[in-house]
């Protein structure tokens, strides 16, 4: 599902939440670096942390148009890495967050 093509959308400035799940050659190649700076630039909020499987996870909450964008980094990462897969989530927007942070555990 894309933003724009949400039936839901009544104006471009409708909040979103995400959960992203990142599989491919993403550990080790600074993607929550990356993704941590992509974040800011778009004024998206959440987190993004590595998981003992070889994933990255993210949580990112903002500005539909903005979290696209930031999704849109994600299908590709930086310059090293290599995205397999990539599973969205789209949750319930709560606005927890007031910036975007790398988590160094899975707790």
């Amino acid at each position: 599902m894309n933003f724009r093509d949400s039936k839901n959308s009544t104006h471009d400035n409708k909040k979103a939440c995400v959960r992203l799940l990142v599989n491919g050659k993403v550990q080790g190649v600074y993607f929550r670096v990356n993704m941590q700076e992509i974040a800011l630039k778009n004024s998206v909020c959440g987190w993004v942390r590595n998981l003992a499987d070889g994933q990255v996870e993210a949580l990112l909450e903002g500005n539909k148009d903005d979290v696209e964008k930031t999704i849109e980094w994600s299908r590709k990462g930086p310059e090293n890495a290599r995205v397999d897969d990539l599973k969205i989530d789209y949750l319930q927007y709560e606005g927890k967050h007031a910036n975007f942070v790398i988590l160094h555990d899975e707790s």
